[in-house]
């Protein structure tokens, strides 16, 4: 047989061996549809090396890390606002789950038990927290300085000296804001307990009512409820600004750092990547507050931060919100918590921070 034949007579039989195999495939009737959605791909040899080098990677987007974090209604929660409208949009690194409560109080459990992976709470709260669970949580940055300011109708009170002889009205008898205005009066040589009246009677809302309709002449309150009294009575005005009043009192370098963000150490050592994203996406919050307060306080109403934007408006400029890194912060820190636990070392959780509470990337 000669070679033309022999080459006929090869490409018949495999024709047949082709045809023949396609036949036997098991209920898929013989649909090129099938077989192709079956059949293995095959590359020749010669290509195999450069097609796997050209191929495409996978365009499916890496699933998000999940951070559940919670905030306090106020100043300690309004730099988180932008963050969360991120978040809503699926535009933040991670999924987060936010959670917003009325006291430091209700925040406290949630933390304890490790259901929350971030938190916005008081600076004397973080360390408290940190004392209680034997170091579980770490403090990440300050988030809120001093928001503290006394009010007064009419022009009294140009100084902490005028306070003398006079009645202040204020709330929460041995919170943190009690013992920093009780420092400050200390360090302007007036004996709390003696040269000045300090009533605390009132709650923080009643207390803002007060002295709206002038029956606390007088008033030391925290902002929102500076702002809140103020929008009723344009003729309350700032007297006097705690936070500067502190400066002054402690000395060069000092601040009053009122709100913290702190961070679970488990967290950190399971996902450390999510928890540096997290910090700097609510930085980046804190600094959109402060650069766009219209903007802003649209969002810190529309997520029931602060009652009303017209309210957030308002008190943006007099909250001081930031975001101090914490080993940045430390050495304010440490004599603000010194200066605390002077006064009553329970306030701090009987025992002042170690280098284990400050966080650090």
């Amino acid at each position: 047989m000669n070679r033309i034949c022999k080459q006929a007579l090869s490409a018949l039989l495999g024709t047949f061996l082709i045809l023949n195999l396609a036949g036997c495939g098991g209920g898929d009737n013989g649909s090129a549809s099938s077989v192709a959605s079956t059949a293995p791909a095959t590359v020749p040899a010669a290509a195999s090396s450069s097609t796997a080098s050209t191929a495409k990677p996978s365009t499916a987007p890496a699933a998000k890390a999940k951070l559940k974090v919670g905030a306090l209604k106020g100043p300690t929660g309004m730099g988180m606002a932008q963050l969360m409208e991120q978040d809503a949009l699926g535009a933040a690194s991670a999924d987060y789950e936010f959670t917003l409560l009325d006291s430091p109080d209700d925040m406290t459990a949630k933390i304890i038990n490790g259901e929350l992976d971030a938190a916005a709470i008081p600076t004397n709260l973080a360390l408290t927290l940190y004392n209680k669970t034997g170091g579980a949580i770490q403090l990440a940055a300050v988030n809120t300085l001093g928001v503290l300011y006394v009010l007064e109708k009419g022009n009294t009170i140009t100084s902490i000296a005028d306070l003398k002889g006079k009645t202040v009205y204020t709330s929460g008898k041995g919170a943190t804001p009690d013992f920093a205005f009780r420092y400050i009066l200390k360090q302007n040589g007036l004996d709390p307990e003696n040269d000045v009246t300090l009533d605390y009677k009132l709650q923080q809302t009643e207390l803002a009512a007060a002295a709206a309709s002038g029956d606390a002449p007088i008033a030391l309150l925290p902002q929102p409820h500076v702002t809140t009294a103020m929008l009723k009575n344009p003729e309350l005005r700032i007297a006097l600004d705690v936070t500067k009043e502190w400066a002054k009192a402690a000395g060069a370098g000092s601040q009053l750092a009122m709100g913290s963000l702190v961070v679970q150490k488990k967290t950190v050592a399971a996902q450390p990547d999510a928890v540096k994203a997290f910090l700097a996406e609510y930085k980046t919050s804190a600094e959109f507050v402060n650069k766009d307060s219209a903007k802003a306080s649209e969002l810190i109403a529309k997520y029931a931060i602060l009652p009303s934007a017209a309210v957030a408006l308002k008190a943006i400029p007099f909250s001081n919100i930031t975001y101090i890194e914490a080993q940045e912060a430390k050495p304010m820190l440490n004599q603000f918590y010194k200066v605390l636990f002077d006064f009553e070392p329970k306030s701090v959780g009987g025992k002042l921070a170690d280098e284990g509470f400050y966080y650090s990337k």
